[in-house]
């Protein structure tokens, strides 16, 4: 199964998520939550990460996480290992507790309000999956951070950081009127339709502006090879090609209408598509697309007649893999 490339820098912030395998519990109890509390508070220390927010459940659990060090791939193997083995040991078990590879969403941290979106969402989970009642207060689910946060300071893990998330809710202190202000809003947010903001969290793998996520794709090598292939690695991919587009263009003095213009053999075109076959992984339908060159299956024969009249190269031993 392919799997999606970890991007890891200094202050990068993450909301992880795991679930249990086969969506079985990864709690037995409330003993196993304080484990992997313990748990996270040593990874935190190991790492030097800050925790935003968490939530637990009782088959998966969420993290909002800044890394200070890049190192979210080592700790995240050390937390979850380490949890594993602890609980196997207290419930006689063995084997995988989780279900594949935790999911790690990367979080623009500019202060534009994407990290208030990620943590609001963490703290409206109890109340999104119907844990508490609706007559019951957030504050009432303890086995997330929002608690924390209404709390004085000296109750809170020193792992757990609220300043962020406050400054993003417009609260300039960590007072008690500050938290009162934050406990007014959380719950008028739980009222409101956060379908469509929500969905950004749920899916892709990054959140953030266009800017920020045009920097991430600056740094995802795509040659990692099959194991590292995801969204990102397939973005990039497309990133990559249409730098090689504009160049080729600039190269050969066109502008898109004149691509658009000539026709489909023209052999420079034939040329910036052998390009594009032997420096990226795109498809030859995309290829074909861009260049306006007609079909997949024209575009084939195109680039196997250039083979055959003498321009051999790594682009011709792979061109049938459509």
């Amino acid at each position: 199964m392919a799997r999606k490339l970890r991007i890891q820098y200094p202050g990068a912030i993450y909301h992880v998520m795991n679930r249990g395998d086969r969506r079985e519990a990864i709690f037995e109890d409330d003993e196993d939550r304080q484990r992997l509390l313990q748990t996270l508070t040593e990874a935190c220390q190991k790492t030097g990460w800050q925790v935003h927010a968490y939530c637990l459940m009782r088959n998966h659990f969420h993290l909002v996480i800044e890394t200070p060090q890049p190192n979210l791939v080592a700790g995240m193997k050390w937390l979850l290992g380490t949890y594993t083995s602890r609980y196997n040991r207290r419930h006689k078990e063995f084997g995988h507790l989780f279900s594949g590879r935790y999911k790690a969403l990367i979080v623009d941290g500019s202060g534009n309000g994407y990290l208030k979106t990620v943590c609001d969402y963490v703290h409206l989970n109890p109340a999104r999956a119907k844990v508490l009642k609706a007559e019951e207060p957030l504050s009432a689910f303890v086995w997330s951070s929002y608690p924390q946060y209404l709390a004085a300071p000296a109750r809170r893990p020193n792992w757990l950081r609220v300043d962020r998330l406050l400054g993003e809710w417009g609260i300039p202190k960590d007072s008690e009127a500050g938290r009162e202000v934050f406990a007014e809003r959380m719950e008028r947010r739980r009222g409101e339709d956060l379908v469509g903001e929500f969905k950004r969290v749920e899916r892709g793998w990054c959140l953030g502006g266009e800017e920020f996520r045009q920097e991430l794709l600056e740094q995802v090598d795509t040659r990692s090879g099959p194991s590292h292939f995801g969204e990102a690695v397939q973005e990039a991919e497309g990133v990559q090609a249409e730098r090689l587009v504009v160049t080729g263009l600039k190269r050969m003095g066109w502008s898109e209408a004149d691509l658009k213009a000539r026709r489909k053999g023209e052999p420079r075109k034939v040329e910036l598509a052998a390009e594009l076959r032997s420096q990226t992984t795109m498809p030859l339908a995309w290829i074909a697309e861009r260049l306006n060159m007609g079909s997949r299956g024209h575009l084939a024969w195109l680039l196997q007649q250039r083979g055959a009249s003498g321009h051999s190269g790594p682009t011709d031993q792979c061109l049938l893999r459509i």
